[in-house]
């Protein structure tokens, strides 16, 4: 189908430009907003960027990238050879990292039906926090707009935002423009756990910032004493050295707030029990709903895997964590766990996909052959069988990622030239070859 019809950009193929309006591959918010310069061949910010962003973009790719063959120069054509051999051979292919975007993702879930293999992301950990959860007790949920728009209270749950997702204080929670006006009254912020800062959290359209500091393994506890004030339990004192009477007008914030939002983001809740604070949003967040307005935001999708996930679901009607092996999509979130497998000896061949950064993911050390199809740079504790390098989607050809909200796709659009192979093109070759 033509890249337009696709919704995709056009691919612009010269050096020497500016772009506007690009879309940031690097997390999972997707700021669209940025301007790129382009210097021969050479990618700068110009405009609108973060951390994250200048990590990624301004990333000096290897000029004389070549894939190889166990450690050694190759052409393409052998190496797609040399990895459709491997793939053709094995009983069960493990196909892991999956740091791509939407086509990336497809053409990869093609290859792992036609081989038999299982698919799982880098960060599918993270994401089943949020799975398990909307899987045992549903949820309400809201989209990146419709808080930047609408709420009033947004309570940020153990997550360092500067780190995860640097622009979320700039683009969502203090906006410079707004669907409803510029001069809607200021909204409140709750930090709560260890994260940003409260004196970094600024903006015309932030007023108070609550400071709610606490250890990341009593975040379950404390909003579980924020639930227990809504329904008027009586206070038993402190919970993770954050008062009662603090929790108690927390709770009150919370019910008297015309649309409170809880943000938090997966891959950042690495503590016991992070899925039981995924559980509490959800409950208070249903509670509050029975009088006011609430809903939660989940700002997982770093390294596509809001992509990954929607591919999957599309394509195999299951989440994450499936396999092809009995010559039907199979879905189980314990068995086809990736680097389980790897640790107890299970698959025969691991195919590792990493595209994106600011630090491509590199695979885990394994005993296994592996294949890693990675942009250039990706570090590796060894040689694998086989090394392709490939171009990021969003700097070197265009593509779609899903936004962490999973409402909307985004296009990406190539910005420079590098002679870089796409991994549309080298899996699809691969996938014939079999």
């Amino acid at each position: 189908m033509p890249a337009p019809l696709q919704g995709i950009s056009p691919n612009e193929s010269g050096q020497n430009q500016t772009f506007r309006s690009v879309t940031c591959p690097f997390c999972g918010l997707h700021c669209d907003d940025l301007m790129i310069r382009n210097d021969a061949g050479r990618l700068t910010i110009a405009a609108n960027g973060c951390p994250r962003a200048a990590a990624g973009f301004e990333r000096v790719v290897a000029a004389d990238a070549s894939p190889q063959i166990a450690g050694r120069d190759a052409t393409l054509a052998d190496a797609i050879a040399r990895a459709a051999e491997l793939i053709g051979k094995a009983k069960l292919p493990l196909y892991g990292g999956l740091g791509t975007d939407v086509e990336g993702m497809r053409a990869m879930m093609a290859l792992a039906d036609r081989s038999g293999g299982v698919v799982d992301h880098v960060l599918s950990n993270a994401q089943y926090r949020n799975v398990g959860v909307l899987q045992t007790r549903g949820w309400i949920m809201s989209t990146l707009t419709e808080t930047r728009n609408r709420a009033d209270l947004i309570v940020v749950v153990g997550s360092d935002l500067s780190i995860h997702h640097p622009r979320f204080y700039e683009r969502i929670a203090s906006p410079a423009e707004a669907m409803f006006g510029e001069a809607e009254a200021k909204r409140t912020i709750v930090l709560l756990g260890k994260g940003t800062p409260a004196g970094d959290v600024k903006g015309d359209r932030i007023g108070e910032v609550l400071d709610l500091g606490c250890a990341p393994s009593d975040i379950p506890g404390v909003l579980a004493a924020v639930r227990a004030a809504l329904h008027g339990a009586p206070s038993t004192g402190p919970v993770g050295g954050i008062a009662a009477d603090t929790i108690a007008h927390l709770a009150e914030r919370c019910r008297n707030a015309h649309y409170s939002v809880f943000v938090w983001a997966p891959q950042a809740l690495t503590f016991d029990g992070a899925d039981l604070a995924v559980h509490m949003i959800a409950d208070i967040v249903r509670d509050l709903n029975k009088t006011t307005r609430s809903a939660g935001l989940s700002l997982g999708g770093n390294d596509g895997i809001a992509s990954a996930a929607s591919v999957c679901s599309w394509q195999s009607g299951y989440p994450l964590r499936v396999s092809f092996a009995s010559g039907a999509p199979e879905f189980d979130p314990y068995r086809f766990e990736v680097r389980r497998m790897l640790a107890e000896g299970e698959g025969d061949l691991l195919v590792w996909v990493a595209l994106f950064g600011p630090d491509p993911s590199p695979p885990p050390e394994t005993k296994l052959p592996t294949i890693v199809l990675g942009a250039p740079g990706i570090r590796l504790a060894q040689a694998p069988e086989v090394f392709i390098p490939l171009g990021t989607p969003g700097l070197d050809h265009g593509g779609r990622l899903v936004r962490c909200d999973n409402v909307v796709s985004l296009p990406l659009r190539k910005l420079r030239s590098t002679g870089l192979a796409t991994l549309p093109d080298v899996a699809g070759a691969i996938t014939a070859a079999l």
